[in-house]
């Protein structure tokens, strides 16, 4: 039996957080991915959009406002070089001693992310309307460069190339191991909270709707179902959940660089977290991303061993590994680890009691 002195240092190994820490952010984003993508049917390449603008809210904006309140300078001083090292600072020492201001930050900083998350997805839904599949891609790619582009050379956003700390809402509960230990359970608390609400979401009329759109558009519209309106709605959804990941990201890291937020890793491994689980399946994403989000901490923490074994730089392997895997999916089961399954929309012994219900309506009327 596991003593609770072996289960503590077991949760706190550094390895393991960071295994933990990235599946709960990614299966964040890849859950909002495919909610678009996967169940909608809409190409989104721009992810990084959402989870950037996500991150701004949190870090700059948020930052700013709990600044304002504490009486420290809150204006474009705040994402100044040492300016905003001294602010934060000043603003970590008084939430480590008051969990009520940290955590309503926190509850503040995701509202504010999941709001401006979902205007992109409102304002990227303009183009959806007019473009298709490709062009629509394409289109939702270039937005995320623009934006990533504005964002890291126009200092008063987030402090352009050197980008800015931001205030630490787990401090209170310490540093060290403690503080990353709590961070990743609330990390993992609120995908596992995303998780259950997906998948009540697509079980419901709507999610439905966004399934029939994505299957035959034409005959969805037949029935009577608004297809502007349905990718509007789950461009907003998608875009509010995305950008709570990045939100929750920057809060975890305690700072905000606008260049690390590519294309590579928020656009392009949520595409393979989920071809490799299974589009549509969110078991499947969940899977996907646990698989990913381990090997990537394994490679980067064994970095060092690894480069006396293989004849490359360490630092390309995942990307090798992931172009690999992607190629590999796409040519052997294009359809994941856990297709999506079909489901009724009802209880089956519901189903079955309106079938004999019907035929006793025909006999009577004969």
């Amino acid at each position: 039996m596991i003593s609770l002195e072996s289960l503590i240092d077991l949760l706190t190994n550094p390895l393991l957080l960071n295994i933990l820490v990235n599946f709960g952010i990614f299966l964040i984003v890849t859950l909002s991915l495919n909610l678009e993508a996967g169940i909608a049917g809409i190409p989104q390449f721009g992810r990084v959009l959402a989870v950037l603008v996500g991150a701004i809210g949190a870090g700059s904006i948020a930052g700013r406002l709990i600044a304002a309140y504490y009486g420290l300078p809150s204006g474009d001083e705040y994402v100044t070089g040492s300016t905003n090292i001294r602010i934060v600072e000043e603003l970590n020492q008084r939430l480590s001693s008051n969990p009520v201001d940290s955590i309503l930050m926190l509850i503040l900083s995701l509202m504010i992310a999941a709001f401006m998350g979902g205007a992109i997805g409102y304002l990227a839904s303009y183009p959806a309307i007019r473009l298709r599949e490709a062009y629509l891609g394409i289109t939702l790619l270039t937005f995320g460069e623009a934006v990533q582009t504005i964002a890291k050379y126009y200092d008063p956003i987030s402090g352009g190339t050197e980008g800015i700390m931001v205030p630490d809402v787990f401090r209170f509960v310490g540093t060290g191991q403690a503080r990353f230990l709590f961070s990743t359970a609330v990390i993992l608390l609120i995908a596992i909270i995303i998780y259950l609400y997906l998948q009540l979401l697509i079980r419901s009329p709507f999610g439905r709707s966004l399934k029939a759109m994505r299957d035959m558009e034409l005959a969805a519209k037949v029935y009577g179902k608004d297809i502007v309106k349905l990718r509007t709605q789950a461009l907003i959804i998608g875009g509010s959940i995305a950008a709570i990941g990045g939100a929750l990201w920057t809060l975890y890291t305690m700072s905000l660089k606008a260049y690390t937020y590519n294309r590579v890793t928020w656009s392009f491994w949520p595409w393979a977290f989920m071809m490799l689980g299974g589009a549509g399946n969110n078991m499947g994403i969940l899977i996907g991303t646990f698989i990913f989000s381990t090997l990537r901490s394994l490679i980067f923490a064994y970095k060092t061993a690894l480069e006396t074994i293989i004849p490359i730089n360490p630092n390309w392997l995942e990307y090798i590994l992931i172009g690999l895997i992607i190629v590999l999916i796409a040519m052997f089961r294009p359809q994941g680890m856990l297709p999506e399954r079909s489901e009724l929309p009802m209880r089956r012994e519901r189903i079955e009691e309106l079938r004999l219900k019907i035929i006793e309506n025909l006999r009577e009327e004969k």
